[in-house]
């Protein structure tokens, strides 16, 4: 399943909550998590609205009389002790990681040290948690990848408890580095269209950039946004459906070697971070897009334990696990290398195990089938819905998978 966010008129946390709840997601999924996060009342109120003449979603969220400013240490905590599914604490945890690590940039402090102002009260805490706990409802049902277009972040001067910023304002311009922007549609009038908020969850989301991809449009969400200017709708599109193969890689080479491509692998030395802390480490990189990320024991000078974290990403979304590895560990500094790729052809096929699905993925190598290697959490999964062991689905799973493969494509 692949998800498609239009960002071409901008993007904030509520425009993306309305695009949620138009492509589907149920408002209890996103109130539920909105009120785990917030240690005061925090209300969802949906209203169906029309921008430039589009029919939109907007989701308002109303705090009564806030005004309280948090620090990054105060937001981590309420997102650490709130009632919240691991994915979703991972993922709001990153957004806000960016967000502090951006206005430390721009102000000359530490991220720790910064105090949110236009980003920090209530109804930002619940458009991140409440725009993370929705994706992950997606993906619950339909694993896939997230693509964001080349984002809008408009034109011209904003008021801010900064004095007036030109737009886009610094903190989104830290945010967006290395991801494609543009001032936005043409004729548009000077406005703010992309908020940090905004700016944070689609670098958080997006596992690649660009125009909308080959894909079946299952659903369609439109959120819409505050204002209702005569240029163009002032709105966020969230498309869903299966992604279509084209071109090369509908028929992929069986030589592994054939399309090699160029990735990063940026690393650490830490002796100094309790230990208790890494999985979540490593579960926040895979959120900000890293292809694999992995510990390796070692000892460093004067026989000190330590670990190397190691992540492999692609050149684009380095920035975003950089952010990451400095948030969530002690590291003081970071050394990178690229690495090529050769993958081996490979495809993702579906079985049933007593009517439980589990997907199933196929590589190939010089024309022959090498491996079918059932998805772990699949497996688990279907463990638990049939009572039977693990084993014993993961091998019903994988002579499935072969005896599927062999009717389509009997190896020669």
């Amino acid at each position: 399943m692949t998800t498609w966010v239009d960002a071409t008129a901008g993007a904030s946390g509520d425009m993306l909550l309305g695009a949620l709840l138009g492509a589907g997601v149920p408002l209890e999924v996103l109130r539920g998590a909105v009120e785990a996060a917030s240690p005061e009342p925090v209300t969802l109120r949906v209203e169906e609205v029309r921008r430039a003449g589009l029919a939109a979603t907007r989701c308002h969220v109303e705090v009564a009389d806030s005004t309280t400013h948090r620090s990054w240490r105060d937001v981590r905590r309420l997102l650490v002790a709130a009632d919240l599914a691991e994915p979703v604490r991972v993922a709001a945890l990153g957004v806000f990681a960016r967000l502090a690590t951006a206005e430390g940039a721009v102000h000359g402090h530490s991220p720790d040290d910064v105090t949110f102002h236009e980003v920090g009260a209530l109804d930002a805490i619940a458009d991140v948690v409440g725009v993370c706990a929705g994706l992950d409802h997606l993906r619950r049902r339909h694993e896939g990848p997230v693509v964001v277009s080349p984002v809008a972040v408009g034109s011209g001067r904003v008021g801010a408890a900064h004095g007036s910023l030109p737009v886009p304002v610094p903190a989104v311009v830290e945010l967006l580095r290395g991801a494609p922007s543009y001032a936005g549609p043409t004729g548009a009038p000077p406005a703010e269209l992309c908020t940090p908020t905004g700016a944070a969850l689609l670098v958080s989301l997006a596992d690649t950039w660009g125009p909308q991809p080959a894909m079946d449009v299952e659903a369609v969400g439109v959120g819409a946004g505050g204002r209702d200017p005569a240029t163009h709708p002032n709105v966020v599109r969230l498309l869903t459906g299966p992604g279509v193969p084209t071109g090369p890689s509908a028929h992929p080479s069986t030589d592994p070697a054939a399309d090699p491509y160029t990735e990063l692998v940026v690393e650490a030395n830490v002796d100094d971070l309790d230990p208790r802390l890494w999985p979540g480490v490593l579960a926040a990189l895979l959120e900000a897009g890293a292809a694999d990320a992995w510990l390796t024991p070692i000892v460093m000078k004067k026989g000190r334990p330590a670990h190397t974290l190691s992540v492999l990403v692609r050149p684009e979304l380095a920035e975003r696990v950089r952010a990451v590895v400095v948030a969530e560990t002690t590291t003081i500094g970071l050394r990178e290398h690229p690495v090529t790729k050769r993958p081996l052809p490979r495809q993702v096929v579906e079985v049933q195990v007593d009517g439980t699905r589990v997907r199933v993925k196929v590589a190939q190598h010089a024309g022959r089938r090498i491996t079918a290697q059932p998805e772990w959490d699949d497996v688990a999964a279907a463990a638990r819905a049939t009572g039977r062991p693990a084993r014993a689905v993961l091998a019903q799973a994988q002579a499935l998978a072969h005896d599927l493969l062999d009717e389509r494509h009997p190896d020669p």
